[in-house]
């Protein structure tokens, strides 16, 4: 009888395990789909508990979502070209007879004088502004091919953290650590990222080594109802911003074959997280 008493608890165990087990592979199901529905494809759930081919599962979901998203960001970055490209060719052939036609009248001798010379300086001005404003813009559509090596993150880290001497550097790079990527625009990256965190109140960075760089801040957070519009080309809260530098710096990690992406969830002890990676 005890020997039935304690195969029947252990069944009765097995059954709550298995239930409970059940039950966890379920939420993670929900949190993926809600993550896909979302948009979000940077989630990465634990494997921790699972069985081994639970966890084969797990990790392959992981990295197939983080694909995903590296292919959306690069047909998003593709359109946003062809977009910049197509505009900034219709704004210049608009702009620039008028400036020509312009500039012709104000060095005709028969508005030198007149009470028309200011307007149609004005029109000039205008249009060579408008002009010089397109122009700045054309490097979203023409990068240059990247230059792919490998590059040794504690020296090329020591080389940006040297550039802001008057932040907190907190550096988490193992020692052999290396990244397969263009260092000149690797280097444009960082400093982008390091300089809006500097004009959002930052006093601390953090920069650490898991599958890619994790560049967090403790300046002021990104509103959620923004954090889908951060890397569209021009968009900008800052009443002086341009609005290129983080469109930019997605454009050139998507060129070499990786991505810049916010985190969802920030590093703890910061406000701010974002994860580039690259081809290796």
């Amino acid at each position: 009888m005890m020997l039935i008493g304690t195969l029947g608890f252990v069944v009765v165990l097995f059954i709550g395990w298995f239930y409970r087990h059940q039950v966890l592979l379920k939420d993670r199901a929900h949190l993926m789909r809600e993550a896909i529905r979302n948009q979000e494809f940077t989630f990465r759930l634990p494997v921790k508990g699972l069985f081994f081919g639970e966890r084969a599962l797990q990790e392959a979901l992981n990295e197939t979502g983080r694909d995903i998203g590296r292919l959306l960001a690069r047909n998003e970055v593709e359109s946003w070209q062809r977009l910049t490209r197509v505009l900034t060719h219709e704004i210049m052939n608009a702009t620039t007879p008028i400036a020509s036609i312009s500039q012709a009248y104000l060095e005709h001798p028969a508005i030198a004088g007149t009470v028309y010379e200011e307007g149609i300086r004005a029109i000039h001005d205008t249009s060579r502004g408008l002009a010089l404003f397109v122009d700045s813009y054309r490097k979203l559509a023409e990068l240059q091919e990247p230059v792919i090596g490998e590059v040794d993150l504690n020296d090329f880290m020591e080389g940006i953290r040297v550039l802001y001497p008057d932040l907190e550097w907190h550096l988490s790079i193992p020692l052999s650590a290396t990244m397969c990527t263009d260092q000149n625009m690797l280097r444009q990256v960082l400093i982008n990222l390091i300089r809006n965190a500097c004009e959002a109140g930052a006093t601390t960075v953090d920069v650490r080594w898991e599958k890619g760089l994790w560049v967090s801040n403790n300046g002021a957070p990104i509103p959620v109802a923004i954090e889908r519009e951060i890397f569209i080309p021009f968009f900008t809260t800052k009443r002086t911003g341009s609005g290129v530098g983080l469109s930019l710096s997605r454009q050139m990690m998507v060129r070499q074959g990786g991505d810049l992406c916010l985190a969802e969830r920030p590093v703890p002890g910061y406000q701010v997280t974002f994860i580039i990676s690259c081809v290796g």
